[in-house]
């Protein structure tokens, strides 16, 4: 049965545009004719970067729970369920509830010039403003300056992950321009944090912090989060703290665990060790190295095949997550084979590149991006091996690629990695009927 929220994101795709318009002067205007709900929300807490926003939200989120803290987050895209993008004190909200917020947006907007994404935010902002919590997580949709989230004022801490090249249509094509839109968000008189980053992007994000009259804090310098003898160890100039690692695998969930750490001390909320070891212990983060362990579509995959999923798609990306899985082999060896889609706005070289030497093999499958061409998967194919030195091949699915693993496999059990795409770990968790908590 469609639900009226269903119902309302169908019609909505027909006469919305979906895509990016970057700017705030439409979202100021709807803001207005609504009451300003976006001055009304509990304070927040403003996270812009191009790999690691959704885990250190799901990581600041996690902590401030754990302290005992009611949250409002505010995240995209989602996965399985629209819902999953607006948590309200906690608990995702209901269809509803959602469908009559974007109603009353619809009805203010009046026909005026708007996009899908600026609906659904300022939708967000009316939910926040009318129910009470504590703290207001707000992760970036695209770049930070002029993003439709970037109209919030108060902000307890400006937070800034990994920076690397992505959406560069939109951002530019340097580090230097993608770190000056993502350290728009960055407000006078704010604390702001910052990921370690390239040099270049320090410099872009020192001169902003130093125009907002606040000084940078920035991870390795400020700030460092390490993981010794299997503890996560936090060290500030004011705080040290001895934690277990958070419950996302990688060794870049220490640098996005400190980073949340580093936010949370800047406003005035990092708690004390055990309250911190609860939240990084209780955290989940769907499709960033997520274990598939039961489902159907790994009943279709090699019989006892270890399978991740991870949304992961550009090149920065595509090295943390090939650590990751550097790491895992060397603890417990398997071959490792991913099955792989991608965006044609994506940049397969760099994605793939840091798997030579670690995969045996990629299976190319189609996805669906909506208004988003994918790329075809038999020209993906050729790019990889061409330009990646890894052998491809392209299936016409995610279960056919799984089938075709199966038939073949001879001797241990491969690691399957599924990458390449949020479009595609979204109809992955779909088909597996692995929805997110």
């Amino acid at each position: 049965m469609t639900s009226a929220l269903d119902a309302l994101l169908a019609r909505l795709e027909k006469t919305v545009p979906a895509g990016w318009d970057l700017g705030l002067d439409r979202m100021r205007r709807l803001l207005a004719r609504l009451g300003d709900p976006h001055l009304r929300v509990p304070p927040p807490i403003h996270v812009a970067g191009t790999n690691g926003k959704g885990s250190t939200t799901a990581l600041l989120r996690a902590i401030l729970e754990a302290s005992g803290k009611t949250v409002h987050v505010y995240t995209s895209p989602h996965l399985v369920r629209f819902a999953e993008r607006i948590r309200l004190a906690g608990r995702f909200v209901d269809d509803d509830a959602l469908a009559q917020a974007i109603e009353r947006a619809v009805e203010a907007d009046a026909g005026d010039p708007i996009t899908f994404f600026e609906l659904a935010t300022v939708a967000a902002f009316e939910l926040f403003a009318e129910t009470p919590a504590d703290v207001t997580l707000l992760e970036v949709g695209l770049g930070g300056r002029l993003d439709a989230t970037n109209v919030v004022e108060n902000r307890l801490v400006s937070v800034i992950t990994p920076i690397s090249l992505d959406h560069e249509k939109f951002l530019g094509d340097t580090l230097e321009k993608i770190a000056a839109e993502k350290a728009g968000i960055v407000e006078r008189g704010r604390p702001v944090v910052s990921a370690p980053q390239d040099d270049a992007v320090v410099a872009v994000l020192e001169r902003a912090a130093a125009r907002a009259g606040e000084r940078l804090r920035l991870g390795g310098r400020d700030w460092t989060s390490t993981l010794e003898d299997g503890r996560l160890v936090y060290r500030s100039e004011t705080a040290l703290l001895d934690l277990p690692p958070p419950r996302l695998l990688g060794p870049h969930q220490i640098v996005n665990a400190g980073c949340a750490l580093a936010a949370l001390e800047a406003a005035g909320l990092l708690p004390d060790a055990e309250t911190a070891a609860r939240g990084l212990l209780a955290v989940d983060w769907p499709a960033r190295m997520q274990r598939l362990a039961a489902g159907r579509l790994v009943e279709a995959a090699p019989a006892d095949a270890e399978i991740w999923l991870d949304g992961g798609h550009n090149p920065g990306a595509g090295e943390v997550i090939a650590e990751t899985l550097a790491d895992l082999s060397r603890r417990a060896p398997r071959p490792l084979v991913l099955v792989a889609g991608m965006l044609e706005t994506k940049d397969p070289i760099g994605f793939f590149r840091a798997f030579a030497g670690l995969a045996e093999r990629v299976v190319t499958v189609p996805i669906d991006g909506g208004e988003h061409p994918g790329r075809n998967p038999a020209a993906l194919a050729a790019t990889i091996r061409d330009h990646a030195g890894l052998a491809a091949e392209p299936a016409n699915s995610v279960r056919e690629a799984l089938e075709r693993l199966r038939r073949e496999t001879e001797g241990p059990a491969p690691r399957i990695l599924i990458c390449g795409s949020l479009y595609l770990a979204s109809a992955v968790l779909a088909e597996n009927g692995t929805p997110p908590a």
